[in-house]
Order: C-alpha cells, then sequence, then structure tokens
C-alpha cells in the first residue's frame, strides 16, 4: 500500500518522501513502482516522459528524520499495533504541531495510536483501498481527539489535491470497507467449506452476476490472505460475535505460506508480476 500511495500521490503532481525498514526494502520499492509504471507505459496509461517525472518526485530517504519538513506523514506499516505505536511516537517527536500525522490502518484505533503523542489532535485516519491508483475512495477516520482543524484540511486534501471521494468514518473495528469486505470474503469461505461451489465458480458467480471486480477469492488473494485473517480475528476479538471469526480454511492456508498475489499462490496462482494464471 505504501507504494501503491507514493505512485498515486506523485502522478498528482506532488513530492513524496518514501522511508522503508532498510535501504534493501527501500530499492525494492523503488523497483516496484517503477515495474508499475512500465505496466502502464505497456498500455498507453502513461508516457515515458510521465513515468520519468512521478519517479522523480519519489524522493527515497533512509530514516524518518528527513520528514521533518512533509506537511503530511501517512503511515503505512504492518497492521502491527506495537510496531505502528513506535513509529507515531517516533514521527511525533520529529514533525512540527501542524503537521498531520496519518495511518492507513484498516483496523486499529486510531484514538489508540494517537495516545502515545504529545499532539492527538493532529492524528487521522486515511485508509486508501486497493488498488489505490483506481480507488477513487478514502476513509477519513477520526480518532477520539482528532480536532476539526485535522479532518477539514485532511478532507480538503483527499477531494481537492487528490481528487478522490473522502467518507468520514467515526472509529470502530474495520471501519466500514474492511468490516463488510471481510464478512464478504468470510461467508465466500464458508459456503466452500459447505462444499456448495468451487472458489472458481463463486467468483465467477459474484464477478458476473453482480458485476464485481475481482469474486472473493481473487480479492483476498491480493489483499493477502494474512491480511484477511488479521482483519477478522481483531474484529472478532472486540465485537465478540461468531460472524467475524475466520473460517478454518483461511488460516490453514496462512499457516502453510499460501498468501495469494504475494506469495504467487493463495486460492488462485499469479505470476511475479502479479496476473492470474
Amino acid at each position: 500500500m505504501g507504494q501503491g500511495i507514493s505512485e498515486m500521490l506523485a502522478s498528482r503532481g506532488l513530492d513524496v518522501c518514501m522511508v522503508e525498514q532498510n535501504g534493501e526494502k527501500l530499492a525494492q520499492a523503488m523497483g516496484l513502482i517503477e515495474q508499475s509504471l512500465d505496466k502502464q507505459m505497456e498500455r498507453w496509461a502513461v508516457t515515458a516522459a510521465e513515468k520519468k517525472l512521478i519517479m522523480n518526485r519519489i524522493h527515497p530517504k533512509s530514516s524518518f528524520h528527513e520528514l521533518a519538513e512533509c506537511e503530511l506523514v501517512i503511515e503505512t506499516i504492518t497492521e502491527d499495533l506495537e510496531n505502528k505505536l513506535a513509529v507515531f511516537k517516533e514521527i511525533d517527536a520529529i514533525c512540527g504541531p501542524d503537521v498531520i500525522l496519518a495511518s492507513n490502518t484498516s483496523t486499529l484505533s486510531m484514538t489508540e495510536l494517537a495516545s502515545v503523542t504529545k499532539h492527538p489532535e493532529r492524528v487521522i485516519g486515511m485508509h486508501f483501498v486497493y488498488p489505490v491508483i483506481k480507488a477513487d475512495m478514502v476513509e477519513i477516520v477520526r480518532g477520539l481527539r482528532t480536532s476539526d482543524a485535522t479532518f477539514e484540511r485532511t478532507k480538503a486534501f483527499v477531494e481537492s489535491t487528490i481528487h478522490k471521494q473522502g467518507v468520514m468514518v467515526f472509529e470502530s473495528p474495520g471501519f466500514v470497507t474492511t468490516r463488510l469486505i471481510c464478512l464478504f470474503i468470510n461467508e465466500a469461505l464458508h459456503v466452500l467449506e459447505e462444499g456448495v461451489a468451487s472458489a472458481t465458480d463463486i467468483d465467477c458467480a459474484m464477478r458476473v452476476g453482480y458485476s464485481f471486480q475481482h469474486g472473493p477469492f481473487e480479492m483476498a488473494d491480493r489483499f493477502g490472505l494474512d491480511f484477511v485473517l488479521a482483519s477478522l480475528e481483531r474484529m472478532f476479538r472486540e465485537f465478540g460475535e461468531l460472524k467475524y471469526r475466520p473460517s478454518f480454511i483461511l488460516k490453514k492456508m496462512v499457516r502453510g505460506g499460501q498468501l495469494g498475489v504475494k506469495s504467487g499462490a493463495g486460492f488462485f496462482n499469479y505470476d511475479k508480476d502479479g496476473v492470474r494464471l
């Protein structure tokens, strides 16, 4: 998601500073963004000149200290609360009080993330939907102490600067999109467990019958089965309702390392470019 957000922002004419865990991951991220742009060139979606401009607007950085001059920081690390808390504590100390600190989290509490900062009023959720380039909607999530000024600035950025539809969401596990789409995927898994239909036919029924871009299983593969499992487990803990309890098939596939596109195999198989085989 971090790579997709960086590419999207740069394509909208913004300069982006991108920080990764280490130099190797930073180089890999830049390579994947270039690969994405090369695919778009093949489809005549961008020109070579546009690709060069986009790449030149993305500035790889080695530490958070280099984000001090940014006007907005968007955190996109793995859905791990302790790691996210550590990141927010560090960037809060580096960035001035007027800088908006946003998180792309899909399930975690913005109030809890803001609790480790000295300025919780400037912390907000910006949950982008995959794929970032194509999905023209962002969930803007208010924590308990998010100020009206922070919300209005974020909404203006989403709608006027990057031209996406902003949807205001009050804090709740899974927000709107993750909560609904994970239930959709989990119910499809139960249908598969019961032997009602195959994964291919279930996907076909929902894709053709209801005009979904992808069926629930390919959707899960593209999100990452580990992400879907982690989201369902967190919502199950928070809500305590059986409908959020993850399917056994999902748990078994994650334990086996079949994570979807990122591992090359999930419910379906994919090549290194993420194209379904």
